[in-house]
């Protein structure tokens, strides 16, 4: 890091109109990469937009998405995985909320992206966790 780099904060990571900039990319790449299938095999039998997350999350690692498309989906993935967020996780009912608004606006905004495969690879990995 040079003298003048400023250190790079979890706000700076999740801030949509940063989401494009390669150190952002990075920063969440890491985030989800370490964070994802833990939460998500915690979740997925109590959260209903679990095949929704998995499917941005096969969508995200698949080389043909857009490099802009993946920086936006790691960067709402990464809002998933981190457990501080507007709406904590720990209420019942509601604190799931905001993840899964993020999850759904990101659907809307990028779903010509998420191709079949990808929710078929979701719904396997869902029935699996489901299994297990």
């Amino acid at each position: 890091m040079t003298s003048k780099a400023k250190p790079m904060t979890p706000d700076d990571a999740l801030d949509p109109s940063r989401a494009l900039v390669p150190s952002v990319q990075r920063v969440n790449e890491v985030r989800v990469s370490k964070g994802f299938w833990p939460k998500i095999r915690r979740t997925a039998s109590k959260i209903p937009f679990a095949g929704q997350a998995l499917s941005v999350w096969f969508a995200a690692r698949d080389p043909e998405t857009p490099t802009a498309a993946k920086g936006l989906m790691l960067g709402a993935l990464a809002y998933f995985v981190l457990p501080i967020d507007a709406i904590p996780d720990l209420f019942a009912g509601i604190g799931f909320t905001d993840d899964a608004a993020v999850i759904t606006a990101l659907i809307a905004t990028l779903g010509a992206n998420i191709r079949k495969r990808h929710k078929d690879q979701a719904a396997e990995a869902l029935e699996r966790l489901r299994q297990d």
